[in-house]
């Protein structure tokens, strides 16, 4: 029997997400964000296809590597203006009853106490179906804001998300027993305090010694993303993650990276097939071929090349602006996003991208793979990804919105089912559950063997 394919929908709060410019397209309304009626309606329409996850990017912080400045950014709206995943997720939640919901948060500037409480209460709201895609931030315009004078460096942000998710993990699955709660009307007694443990931790980076302020939600702990593709990221990821996301730019690299992945996981206990594993992909679907084309041209009509820079530069920590269009891209350093780095030099060895085959690239979809073509030819396309690296489904991103989504469910999702790859219906229960797992975390995993 051939494996499903999982989808999620890709997508930021913001004005564009990983598509430069196409916000002016006469048919996107990505200027809508800011409408809370604009998230419900796709929220609607995601889970008329069965989506398993809405998957909210995020970064605190303006792309302003670019030509040492944010102008770039603001002038071409390049995840700018940037609203809170948070606030759109309880909406999104009360007119959908299966689609689930991971948000992108950092580690590097909010204390574990009360964002552990805000996960803990938008699992509750959902009722059960939230995740988070941790991320160590990559930005220095958020990093300043927060009173620092730079990002820490790579491998010391991880040492930071280590414990950082330490806390979070006693604060969801330790402070409060199975059976604190009693809510007895009778006794006058709504919890028992000898069931309601201080956590008491006292680390390297934080010291949090009470109590979780939220009682236990469906999942306690949210389903566990991450992203992360340099040799730390890779060991932090198959530590903690219960779904990883990647953005290899061709077949060879993807199944290089899930491949490495794999071993990553076993050598951390897990078993290598537990977690699921998502390449981002952004696809334009039509009834043909030429139609897509077309499609695919009057979006990139609108696109901008110094956007895609803009973002390159940002993801990377590498100004972009300073280097000559023909200069060629292979193996650079930054304290940045190391995944993208390693996306565009692992696609093809033997290829050298100039920066000009990069902003051409990267103004459509940034920097994962695009697919254009009828429902036939990208239901061949992402079947053939998945057969041959071993990838569990895809994060696919969006060039115009609500377009894209709209042609994923009615055109897309239909075809994969006829063929046997999609879901025809959702599994019940949490997120979790509607994955694969169990309602709580895998023995497994870290969550369930800290102590306090």
């Amino acid at each position: 029997m051939s494996q499903e394919i999982a989808l999620n929908a890709f997508t930021m709060n913001a004005l564009s997400h990983l598509s430069p410019g196409t916000w002016r397209h006469p048919r996107d309304e990505g200027k809508r964000y800011v409408d809370i009626d604009y998230w419900m309606d796709v929220a609607v329409t995601l889970e008329r296809g069965l989506i398993d996850v809405v998957f909210f990017a995020d970064v605190l912080g303006v792309y302003d590597v670019f030509g040492d400045s944010p102008d770039a950014a603001i002038r071409n709206g390049v995840q700018f203006p940037l609203n809170d995943p948070y606030s759109v997720i309880p909406a999104m939640a009360a007119v959908t009853e299966n689609l689930g919901f991971a948000m992108t948060a950092a580690v590097s500037y909010e204390h574990p106490y009360p964002f552990a409480r805000r996960m803990s209460s938008l699992d509750h709201v959902t009722k059960g179906r939230l995740g988070w895609n941790v991320v160590t931030g990559y930005l220095k315009s958020g990093a300043v804001n927060f009173g620092v004078s730079d990002q820490e460096a790579h491998d010391r942000r991880y040492d930071i998300a280590e414990e950082y998710l330490e806390v979070c993990y006693k604060l969801w699955e330790k402070s409060w027993d199975e059976d604190a709660r009693s809510a007895d009307v009778s006794s006058g007694v709504f919890a028992d305090p000898t069931k309601i443990h201080p956590i008491d931790h006292h680390g390297e980076f934080f010291r949090v010694p009470g109590i979780h302020l939220a009682e236990p939600s469906p999942q306690r702990t949210p389903v566990i993303y991450q992203a992360g593709a340099s040799s730390r990221g890779v060991e932090f990821a198959a530590r903690h993650a219960e779904g990883i996301f990647v953005a290899a730019q061709s077949k060879v690299a993807l199944a290089t990276q899930i491949s490495a992945l794999r071993s990553a996981i076993e050598a951390a206990g897990r078993p290598a097939n537990e977690i699921k594993i998502v390449n981002q992909q952004t696809v334009i679907v039509a009834e043909t071929d030429a139609e897509a084309h077309k499609l695919f041209e009057e979006y990139l009509e609108n696109a901008s090349s110094e956007g895609a820079l803009t973002l390159m530069s940002g993801w990377t920590g590498i100004d972009f602006s300073r280097l000559g269009l023909d200069t060629t891209f292979r193996d650079q350093e930054g304290n940045a996003i190391q995944s993208v780095i390693k996306a565009f030099s692992s696609a093809d060895p033997t290829r050298e991208w100039t920066i000009r085959e990069i902003a051409e690239h990267v103004r459509i979809g940034g920097d994962g793979p695009v697919f254009v073509g009828s429902p036939q030819t990208v239901a061949d396309q992402l079947e053939t990804w998945v057969d041959e690296t071993g990838v569990d489904g895809f994060n696919l991103a969006a060039a115009v919105v609500p377009e894209a989504w709209t042609q994923i469910v009615d055109l897309l999702v239909p075809e994969m089912q006829k063929r046997g790859r999609y879901k025809t219906n959702y599994a019940t229960g949490t997120l979790r559950e509607k994955l694969g797992g169990d309602a709580r975390i895998a023995p497994t995993h870290p969550a369930s063997q800290v102590t306090l």
